[in-house]
């Protein structure tokens, strides 16, 4: 089992940063992606971005392209989204998730075996 725990979400103006932590404890593995997606009210989880463990390579959903970066630190096993130029329609609750990587990213949420309980992050305009 894994266990996820994200952290750092908040309100924010438009325009702001935020950086979300995802803590992963647990039988965790260097063989594993992660990857974080969002839920905003009455609408689907859709993906945001995933990295890779052990190589550090990263996808992203192209709504987040150029202003989200994911990151990881292998020693403190958590993944960082550094969120910058937020907009009203990045509110959602924001969520971590891991499953074994192949060397092929999946957006799908039900690809991901393992879930944080979110992190709520709300964009004022």
């Amino acid at each position: 089992q894994v266990q996820l725990v994200e952290s750092g979400g908040g309100l924010v103006q438009a325009g702001g940063s935020l950086r979300l932590s995802c803590a992963a404890s647990g039988r965790t593995s260097s063989s594993y992606a992660m990857a974080w997606f969002r839920q905003a009210p009455g609408k689907d989880r859709d993906f945001v971005a995933a990295i890779s463990w052990s190589s550090g390579n990263t996808y992203y959903s192209d709504s987040v392209k150029g202003r989200f970066t994911i990151s990881r630190d292998n020693a403190k096993n958590t993944v960082d989204l550094k969120m910058n130029s937020l907009k009203p329609e990045d509110t959602a609750v924001y969520y971590c998730a891991a499953r074994r990587y192949s060397g092929t990213f999946y957006s799908e949420p039900g690809r991901y075996d393992y879930w944080g309980q979110g992190t709520q992050v709300t964009v004022s305009s």
